[in-house]
């Protein structure tokens, strides 16, 4: 009974008939946990191999060509050794697809180690890889300063343009209005070797980026490219002619008319006076004035004066005070000017004439809308915005109706005046903003340039095309909010022009890129003739407060930067300059996005740069 009753040594027997299963879940653990390595290591290089593989394939045959089948077996090799883990019977198979890809399978067995004690025999995995070599569907928007600065050196300084010339604009791309006018340009200073022009430069630089861009992509990528060039107005009445003429004010007809600081013929002056005596008697001498023309304040166009017939009964002369005759008095007369805040008929250019009568002239001469375009501002005098809820001067998204449309920008009836309300006899045009002069060109007063490119398919030749036309040209000060604004329009996924950069059938959504040059800082001036008109008068930015008018104006910048990432809108900057601006850096996506460089070389390859960076590998499993 005692022998029974002694328990001493049960603790060895109960670990001996224990081992066993502790054994098994020990071995489990660590055997599964290799299993797990092993196949996210053999997950690795299958993805390896198939990427080198779609890099190196050539051939355009329905099997994968040697060379990309050897570099495919290269790099698979590379990620995962023979013997690695103790694996055995590793298989790498690398395909082409029927969509021109490479697929590929792996697989390995993996010897067990504790579990051997059980009997567990080695184990058998599997993957599959899948891989493409191509840059997505992508949309690029440059938007390009093309102002009077431009023309210099891309190494020199800003004070370097020097004289103007005249040029004709192309008889396509824009509105009837454009078609065969005359334009001013400030003369591009040429020199040897690199140092070209700044615009040359960007010219080169662009077709660098189209270049490297297309050594890049799959055959099966589908890439569209727009243009925005702008100084203080941008060109973009086409575009919005082509999506919905309501858009803009004087579409609904001639009385659905916009407000221009302009002028109207106010009261007629007296030029001359010229007296001949009619040997009339005083009681026949009665003859009352008769105007020609007859219509009041109108004139003849030839002269553009008027004049005015009548009899008057007066002293022969200031010697002769006494002697009273009858003569008959012919006055010429002009026209004396009002210059105030005013609406005009602009219908017919909206509704597609190539011209109009100049309200603001006597003569009878034609005014065109160019295509530039004006726009209201909701808040003026406003510099926090908030990116969801923006203004419709700033939205991207904006389908503007009533008070927030659009209207043309008119140089030819806009004037300038030093006064609320001013006056002037005669046909006084020194205050008037058209580039009917050289000097208005290089000062950027007016300067409605290129017609915007909406995004398309291009070949190399049109964008060639596009920025070798005569009408690609330094004009204007640089008013960095109007590109910008404009830019995010024409790519913004859901805006006026959202059919545009619409997903490609059966495709991912593209990527959407605006590329930003400019070669200086924001430089508005109030007397210019902007996308805002007159400042001074109208008040739409900085609404009086023109001291800080280059703040206002970089905040409407950044505020349209960010609207366009707020709808993922990739943006790159890039300065000819030394170094970049703040704002320029806010702007970009991120700061490695806002480059710059002083040279034309160099500004190619910081296109390059973002084109090659752009072309990115993507992966599918």
């Amino acid at each position: 009974m005692r022998l029974v009753r002694d328990r001493r040594g049960n603790t060895l027997a109960m670990m001996a008939a224990f081992l066993i299963p502790l054994l098994g879940l020990a071995g489990s653990a660590v055997d599964v946990a290799r299993l797990y390595v092993v196949k996210a290591r053999l997950q690795q290089a299958c993805d390896a191999g198939v990427l080198a593989g779609r890099k190196f394939m050539t051939s355009t045959n329905s099997t994968l060509d040697p060379v990309a089948v050897t570099q495919a077996q290269n790099f698979f090799s590379n990620n995962f050794k023979t013997g690695w883990m103790g694996s055995t019977s590793l298989v790498f198979t690398p395909a082409k697809t029927s969509d021109s890809q490479v697929a590929g399978t792996a697989s390995a067995t993996v010897p067990m180690t504790l579990m051997k004690i059980f009997d567990m025999p080695d184990k058998p995995i599997a993957v599959n890889c899948q891989a493409r070599y191509d840059v997505a569907d992508t949309d690029v928007m440059f938007v390009l300063d093309t102002t009077g600065s431009m023309a210099c050196l891309s190494g020199g300084s800003d004070t370097c343009g020097t004289g103007s010339y005249s040029y004709i604009r192309p008889t396509s791309g824009g509105v009837p209005g454009y078609a065969g006018s005359n334009g001013y340009a400030v003369s591009e200073l040429i020199s040897s070797g690199a140092n070209v022009s700044r615009i040359e430069a960007l010219r080169k630089a662009v077709l660098s980026f189209y270049d490297a861009f297309a050594a890049n992509a799959d055959p099966a990528t589908n890439v569209r490219y727009g243009f925005v060039s702008y100084s203080s107005v941008v060109n973009a009445g086409k575009a919005i002619l082509d999506v919905s003429p309501s858009y803009l004010v004087g579409s609904g007809g001639s009385s659905d008319q916009p407000y221009y600081q302009s002028r109207h013929v106010y009261s007629d002056y007296t030029i001359s006076t010229y007296d001949v005596r009619n040997n009339k008697t005083q009681a026949n001498c009665t003859a009352a004035p008769v105007r020609t023309p007859s219509t009041a304040l109108t004139y003849d166009p030839s002269s553009s004066t008027a004049t005015s017939t009548s009899d008057v009964w007066r002293a022969q002369g200031a010697y002769n005070s006494n002697s009273y005759f009858c003569y008959t008095r012919t006055e010429t007369l002009g026209p004396r000017w009002e210059y105030k805040k005013l609406q005009w008929d602009v219908s017919s250019l909206v509704n597609g004439a190539s011209s109009m009568t100049d309200p603001t002239a006597v003569d009878g001469s034609k005014t065109q809308w160019l295509g530039c375009v004006e726009t209201p501002v909701e808040n003026p005098g406003q510099t926090t915005f908030v990116t969801s809820s923006l203004p419709s001067d700033l939205d991207p998204d904006a389908k503007p109706s009533g008070a927030k449309r659009w209207w043309p920008h008119m140089q030819d009836i806009e004037y300038w005046r030093t006064a609320a309300t001013d006056y002037s006899n005669g046909d006084d045009t020194r205050n008037r903003p058209s580039l009917g002069s050289p000097t208005m060109a290089q000062s950027g007063y007016s300067a409605c340039g290129k017609p915007v490119k909406r995004l398309g398919v291009m070949a190399r030749s049109d964008v060639y095309n596009y920025l070798y036309a005569t009408d690609f040209v330094p004009q204007g000060g640089t008013y960095h909010d109007t590109g910008m604004i404009w830019g995010s329009r024409l790519i913004s996924p859901t805006g006026a022009w959202a059919n545009d950069t619409a997903t490609w059938p059966g495709r991912n959504p593209p990527n959407r890129v605006i590329v930003f040059l400019t070669d200086g800082v924001m430089s508005p001036n109030s007397n210019s003739y902007s996308m805002y008109g007159y400042e001074d008068y109208d008040k739409r930015v900085a609404n009086g407060d023109v001291g800080s008018l280059t703040n206002y104006h970089n905040a409407r910048f950044l505020a349209a930067c960010a609207a366009a990432k707020a709808r993922n809108v990739d943006v790159w900057t890039v300065a000819i300059a030394t170094s970049t601006s703040t704002p320029l850096q806010t702007c970009a996506t991120t700061t490695n996005q806002a480059l710059f460089t002083p040279s034309g070389n160099g500004l190619s390859a910081a296109f390059t740069s973002i084109a090659q960076h752009l072309a990115m590998l993507r992966i599918t499993k």
